[in-house]
């Protein structure tokens, strides 16, 4: 059976990057959807304390989701970006009621640690 680990790694960062890099890019394509359907009320009062509307929350939430997706594929800081994005996905918790979402969020944070905790080599793996 065929086995690397350099490729199971880039197979785990090109999977991960192409579910930020999808709802990343969605949040600016469909803003509005965004907003009604997934962003609670309450956060949008908290978010108009520093001048943000609700629109702008969901595209500086595109953008984030699109720096990560594009660290996945650069090799950019992918570390920290991965650590970033589970303490975003862990916040949902707080803030979202248990449904499927969640649990794809479980998954995407298993995979983000996955990367975090990845051993770095200096040589070809």
């Amino acid at each position: 059976m065929f086995t690397s680990v350099k490729a199971s790694f880039w197979f785990l960062k090109i999977g991960l990057a192409a579910v930020f890099l999808w709802f990343g890019i969605d949040k600016f394509i469909h803003p509005t959807y965004w907003l009604n359907a997934w962003v609670p009320a309450g956060f949008i009062s908290f978010s108009s304390r520093f001048n943000l509307d609700g629109n702008q929350f969901v595209f500086l939430l595109g953008i984030f989701e699109v720096l990560v997706g594009i660290s996945l594929l650069t090799d950019v800081l992918v570390k920290f970006f991965s650590f970033l994005a589970i303490l975003f996905l862990v916040s949902v918790f707080f803030i979202a009621p248990l449904n499927e979402v969640i649990i794809r969020d479980v998954g995407l944070i298993g995979g983000l640690l996955a990367i975090l905790f990845w051993p770095h080599r200096h040589r070809s793996l």
